[in-house]
């Protein structure tokens, strides 16, 4: 092999090291960080009907998750089989690239924490604002569909009440406790996904599972499970916002933005080019 020849097996052999090296944490913030700027610069109207749609389509975790109750048969690996089906919403939801907002947890507060402006945060804010009355706006137009059309068969239907009143029902201080980790987890997730190539179904699929399996709470899941019982008048519109609502939100925003985020932007700051 004459050395041309050999010069250019090593450059392919350099590329190929390279394209198969994971990305540096900072590649991957950076990748995040200009996703949040776009999100944040994207129309009103576009924001609003992605979230909306993805209100509408975070019910398919609810969903999934009592057609495995109701079927499975009674024996304790169902528990584990039947989470599964919360991973359907997620799924479609984020490989869907609708607005959830526990994702803007993470995406929206990288710009933030790296441009430090009133504008920005007055932005972030913005979208979380919009993106989370879209949520629970789907999220409460499905729950009507659930409820008072025969959409859904009677014996799901039971799973899916059942599944609400659990969800709903743990109480105030341990709705928020448990909202930390489930939004841990979704941060996590948009953290890996820039590197997750063709593994991002299963990467979406395995940690969703988590949530439900750690018994978790999430917001915009959860809003449909309240949005069910609050349609059905098994609890009062009060008891909704300040025992489910309210701590479950704080406690997502804790964990994706507060606890996951933070510890992301500490790793990479030293790295980032001066603003």
């Amino acid at each position: 092999m004459n050395q041309t020849a050999r010069h250019a097996e090593e450059q392919k052999e350099e590329a190929s090291v390279q394209n198969a090296a994971a990305l540096a944490p900072k590649l991957i913030y950076e990748v995040i960080r200009r996703e949040g700027e776009e999100e944040m610069a994207r129309p009103k109207r576009s924001l609003i009907w992605s979230g909306i749609a993805a209100g509408v389509m975070i019910s398919l975790s609810v969903l999934g998750e009592a057609i495995f109750r109701t079927y499975l048969p009674d024996a304790p690996s169902s528990y584990l089989i039947e989470n599964l089906g919360y991973s359907l919403g997620f799924l479609a939801v984020i490989m869907g690239r609708m607005q959830l907002f526990t994702e803007n947890t993470i995406t929206t507060v990288l710009p933030v924490m790296v441009e430090r402006t009133w504008y920005t945060f007055g932005c972030m804010l913005r979208l979380w604002g919009i993106v989370m009355t879209a949520n629970v706006i789907g999220a409460f137009a499905v729950a009507a569909l659930f409820v008072f059309t025969p959409a859904i068969p009677a014996e799901i239907m039971v799973s899916v009440v059942d599944l609400s009143h659990h969800a709903t029902g743990m109480g105030a201080e341990a709705s928020f406790w448990r909202a930390i980790p489930a939004g841990i987890i979704v941060a996590l997730i948009v953290w890996m996904l820039p590197q997750a190539d063709s593994a991002k179904f299963f990467l979406i699929l395995v940690f969703t599972w988590l949530i439900a399996a750690g018994d978790f709470t999430h917001i915009v899941a959860g809003s449909v499970e309240m949005a069910v019982l609050v349609w059905m008048g098994d609890i009062t519109a009060a008891t909704a916002i300040g025992g489910f609502f309210i701590p479950v939100l704080t406690g997502n925003i804790i964990g994706g933005t507060v606890i996951f985020t933070l510890m992301a932007w500490g790793q990479v700051r030293d790295e980032l080019p001066d603003k």
